[in-house]
C-alpha cells in the first residue's frame, strides 16, 4: 500500500513542482564496452590523452510533491524500480524546486 502511495502522482493545491536531473552510471566494477569503443575512436582521432570513457544515462523528470523529502523518496523508488538496474548501475540526482509561474 505504501509502495503505491509513493508512485501515485501527488497533485494538490499545496504541491510544489520540482525538476530532477538523474544520472545513471555503470558501477566501477562493470565492464563498459561502449565506453571502450568510444575511447578507441577518440584515440584514433588523435586524442591520446583520454584515459577512460564511461557511458551512462541522463534523465530529466518534472514532478509534483508535497515537499522535498517526499519527492526525494519518490525519486529513489523510481530509480530503484525502473530507471536503473541496481545490480550493475549507480544513480544520483539533482533536485531543483520550480518557482510557480507568475500570471
Amino acid at each position: 500500500m505504501l509502495f503505491r502511495a509513493l508512485l501515485a502522482p501527488l497533485s494538490s493545491p499545496m504541491s510544489q513542482n520540482y525538476h530532477a536531473r538523474i544520472y545513471v552510471t555503470l558501477r566501477p566494477s562493470v565492464l563498459d564496452p561502449a565506453g571502450t569503443a568510444v575511447q578507441a575512436g577518440l584515440k584514433h582521432m588523435g586524442y591520446d590523452n583520454v584515459e577512460q570513457v564511461r557511458i551512462g544515462k541522463y534523465i530529466e523528470v518534472k514532478l509534483q510533491a508535497a515537499d522535498e523529502a517526499a519527492v526525494r523518496q519518490q525519486l529513489d523508488v523510481m530509480c530503484d524500480q525502473l530507471l536503473s538496474n541496481p545490480v550493475i548501475e549507480n544513480y544520483c540526482f539533482e533536485l531543483t524546486a520550480i518557482a510557480p509561474a507568475s500570471v
